[in-house]
């Protein structure tokens, strides 16, 4: 089967698509044949070499986090699944893979996937595992957003973003969108109140917020300051300074910014499934390239300027 693999940290030309032996499923385990997987950030600096301490030195190493596709076979033990079903998921992002998402099949225990919302094509799909999870278990589990409280999302025409926009909204809240006035169209369809040229606004400008949902990274203290009382930030954009900035806070101050690792398990993927069937939450994708392209893929994501998800689509 074809697999796209890492060979070697660095730029998106170390990716290969390789051929290698199909996987088996275990016990509690089902392999899936894939049809769709998105790009995220895990993606892009695993292949970079910024996770080392997880992904180790040894090559290859699989690449993509999330798929959807047909479960193709089951292990012993597995209840639930059949083959046929239809199912999204993710690898975990602590594990070292050497298949991962982007393949012809993955193998994965049965607490990675759940049933995909029907309806949905596999590259829908595939574009709203790691950016729906992310924004549910941010808004919900994170900050606990309540019905009428204002947000702000940062980095809203991103995957993350969009996806929280419709959340946000879904989950009562009165949204402002922090993106490029060319998608203030797209966020207000998707449930923003408003919608503010990051280019020209200020974090001194706007607020205050009682939830801040920023998916950047960067001057998060300035975007703290613009908290209310009793307010709670999130980020999901993590860098040096990021970590840094979410240190400080921990000590300093009332209003702590908070960060977490998405690695939704079969109950949150339900949970998200159910927004989608609902109508509340629906896909927003940017491009879709071939397997063979995931190279170009992955610059296209460090180009920025995304909007909604980069997906690869694995089988036609």
């Amino acid at each position: 089967m074809k697999a796209v693999q890492i060979t070697s940290y660095g730029a998106p030309d170390v990716l290969r698509v390789n051929d290698v032996d199909r996987p088996a499923p275990g016990p509690g385990e089902v392999l899936v044949s894939v049809e769709a997987s998105s790009v995220n950030g895990h993606d892009v600096i695993v292949r970079a070499g910024e996770l080392k301490m997880v992904s180790g030195r040894r090559f290859p190493i699989g690449v993509g986090l999330d798929f959807a596709g047909v479960v193709a076979a089951t292990g012993a033990d597995v209840a639930g699944y059949r083959a046929g079903d239809r199912v999204w998921g993710m690898v975990h992002p602590r594990h070292r893979h050497t298949t991962g998402g982007a393949a012809e099949h993955v193998v994965v225990s049965t607490d990675r996937i759940a049933h995909a919302p029907a309806g949905l094509s596999p590259v829908d799909a595939a574009s709203l595992v790691v950016a729906g999870a992310t924004a549910l278990i941010a808004l919900r589990d994170s900050v606990h957003l309540a019905g009428g409280e204002r947000v702000l999302v940062r980095g809203a025409a991103g995957g993350v973003g969009t996806a929280a926009v419709q959340l946000a909204h879904a989950l009562g809240g009165h949204v402002t969108a922090l993106a490029r006035d060319r998608h203030v169209q797209l966020l207000t369809g998707l449930g923003a109140a408003e919608v503010l040229d990051y280019g020209s606004t200020t974090s001194g400008q706007i607020g205050p917020f009682d939830v801040i949902v920023d998916t950047v990274g960067s001057e998060l203290n300035c975007y703290r300051s613009r908290l209310a009382k009793g307010g709670r930030m999130v980020t999901v954009g993590l860098s040096a300074g990021a970590l840094a900035a979410i240190a400080a806070s921990s000590v300093y101050g009332a209003r702590r910014i908070r960060t977490f690792s998405a690695n939704p398990d079969t109950a949150v993927l339900r949970d998200l499934a159910g927004h989608v069937t609902s109508g509340a939450l629906r896909p927003v994708v940017d491009s879709v390239y071939p397997l063979e392209d995931i190279a170009a893929a992955h610059e296209a994501f460090e180009r920025g300027g995304v909007v909604g998800k980069h997906v690869v689509a694995v089988s036609a």
